[in-house]
Formats: structure tokens, C-alpha cells, sequence
């Protein structure tokens, strides 16, 4: 066997990847840590003796799961004292393909399963993985993976939309949301807002936010125009608008300079929910994109 030298280890790994940061950021829900993981699997593969790895897709994605699996056993500690909602980074297309499949929905219904229902769910309906390489990454037979994935897709089934609007009506319902939360006019707002949507704010404690989801269209839509009559006009200056994770949204500079992102899910051509990430330690990958810094700098 010819031996396998540094640059070609380095390709292999840089083909896969893409691929790795997908894996990492649908379990985790999170771009940087995502990234770190990814690097983290790097390192691992770097002190590896490559040339006992068959098959170095299956040797990586076993590595990210598992390291993946580790983080989230911490991770669930650091959840439970969060500041008010958690919700996962959002990204801007097309940071990653298939979109569809990491709208903020789908992440929060990934949230709430156990870390092995989550692993062999993504792995297998998402990646196309096996089950008996699934077992093999788990350490469980294949018959209980399928059961894991099996009650995953259950969970998974309810959060998909039934009734997702086309790009272009979405991005219209947004921009009279964008106009309306930001002139405070409760009746616009009403309009467009399903009768029993909801509104998120992550604001991790180092952002103002609600600590609380708001729920009902009055409630919602009184929210938005209260936090008009406050910020005044002009407090809001639009940076971008556009799909964060394959849905509808935007990205703003609010008062006080504050970062964040709104990301709207839509059913029958009313808003459903709102997720508002203001945690700016969830925003550095969103500042830096071209788009953002462009309008920043303008």
C-alpha cells in the first residue's frame, strides 16, 4: 500500500469538509461550535494511521457524531440556566444546501429529541447513511437505530411545513412584517400574523429580550407595536433581506446598535412563528458575511 502523505491527508479532509460542518451544525445548532468540533475532528485525523482507514467519509462521520455526542452531554447543562428561549444560530442561504432541512422549525424539533434519536435521524433520513454503519458510529445494534430514527421522524413529521408559501410570497409577507412591526401598526401586524402564531427571542442574557414566548395574535402583534412606540422611528436600519434558513427573514441593526436576525415561518400566507436572535455570541458568523458588512459599511 502506498503511504498516504500530508498533503493527500489534507485534501481528503478538506473534500469531506462541507459535509462534516453539516453534520455538526444540524446536531448542535450552532455554526461556531459546529466549526470547532469540525477542527477538533481535523486534529484527530491528522494523529490517525491513515492507511489502516478504508473509507475516510465513514472514519470522519463517525468522529464528528461522537464528538458531537460528547458536546451535547455538557451542552444540556449549560441549556438549563440559558436566559430565557435558546434557539439554534440562524445562517443565511446558502451557507449550507438543502435548506429545507434546517429551517428553525426542524432545529427546535431536533432540540427536543435525546442526542441518539437526533444522531441516527440525521444520520440516516438526512445523510443516507445505513443503519449498520449507524450502529457502528452509536454503538448500538441496528435494530435499536431504526427505532431511534423511527421515533425521531415521528417527532420530525409534525414540525415540517404542510403548507410552505412560494420564495417569493414569503418574502413579500416579510417585507410588510419589517414595515409593519417598525411603524407599530397593530392592525397591519394582525394581517399578517396566524391566530395562534408564536414569537421567540434569544437574547442569551446579553441582549434585550423577551424571556418568555408570546403567543396569540393580539398579544403578538401589541408586542411588536410596544416595542415601536419605544424605539422610535428610524431606530431599525435593514442590512439584509433574504432566506435564513430556507425561510423567510431579515437581518437588522436595532436600537442601541444591537445585531439580529428574524426569521419567519409561514403557513397559509399568515405568519405562524417569529425567531428573533439577538444573542450577539450567535451573530458573529452573520456579521462578517459579505452582505451584512456591506450595508454595515455603507
Amino acid at each position: 500500500m502506498m503511504p498516504v502523505t500530508q498533503d493527500d491527508a489534507i485534501a481528503s479532509f478538506d473534500s469531506l469538509r462541507p459535509r462534516l460542518i453539516r453534520i455538526a451544525y444540524r446536531m448542535l445548532g450552532s455554526v461556531a461550535d459546529a466549526e470547532d468540533i469540525v477542527q477538533d475532528a481535523f486534529i484527530r485525523w491528522h494523529q490517525t494511521d491513515r492507511t489502516v482507514v478504508r473509507n475516510p467519509q465513514a472514519f470522519l462521520t463517525r468522529t464528528v457524531t461522537r464528538l458531537c455526542l460528547d458536546f451535547l452531554d455538557s451542552a444540556r447543562v449549560r441549556r438549563e440556566s440559558y436566559v430565557g428561549p435558546w434557539l439554534p444560530e440562524p445562517v443565511v442561504e446558502p451557507a449550507f444546501d438543502k435548506m429545507e432541512d434546517i429551517t428553525l422549525p426542524l432545529m427546535m424539533a431536533l432540540e427536543r429529541l435525546s442526542p441518539l434519536e437526533r444522531a441516527a435521524f440525521l444520520l440516516h433520513d438526512v445523510f443516507g447513511t445505513g443503519f449498520d454503519e449507524i450502529a457502528q458510529i452509536l454503538g448500538r445494534d441496528s435494530a435499536a437505530c431504526r427505532q431511534l430514527a423511527s421515533r425521531a421522524r415521528a417527532h420530525i413529521r409534525a414540525a415540517r411545513p404542510r403548507f410552505a408559501v412560494p420564495k417569493e410570497k414569503g418574502m413579500a409577507i416579510a417585507t410588510a412584517f419589517y414595515a409593519a412591526s417598525r411603524s407599530g401598526d397593530v392592525q397591519a401586524l394582525k394581517s399578517l400574523l396566524s391566530a395562534d402564531v408564536v414569537s421567540y427571542t434569544d437574547g442569551g442574557g446579553k441582549a434585550p429580550a423577551a424571556l418568555k414566548p408570546i403567543q396569540g395574535q393580539d398579544k403578538v402583534a401589541r408586542f411588536f407595536a410596544g416595542i415601536a412606540r419605544k424605539s422610535g422611528s428610524g431606530a431599525s436600519r435593514l442590512l439584509y433581506q433574504g432566506l435564513l434558513n430556507g425561510e423567510p427573514g431579515f437581518v437588522t441593526i436595532e436600537k442601541f446598535g444591537i445585531l439580529q436576525t428574524t426569521t419567519l415561518s409561514i403557513e397559509h400566507d399568515r405568519i405562524a412563528a417569529i425567531y428573533i436572535v439577538r444573542n450577539p455570541d450567535k451573530l458573529d458568523h452573520i456579521r462578517y458575511r459579505r452582505e451584512v458588512t456591506q450595508a454595515l459599511n455603507a
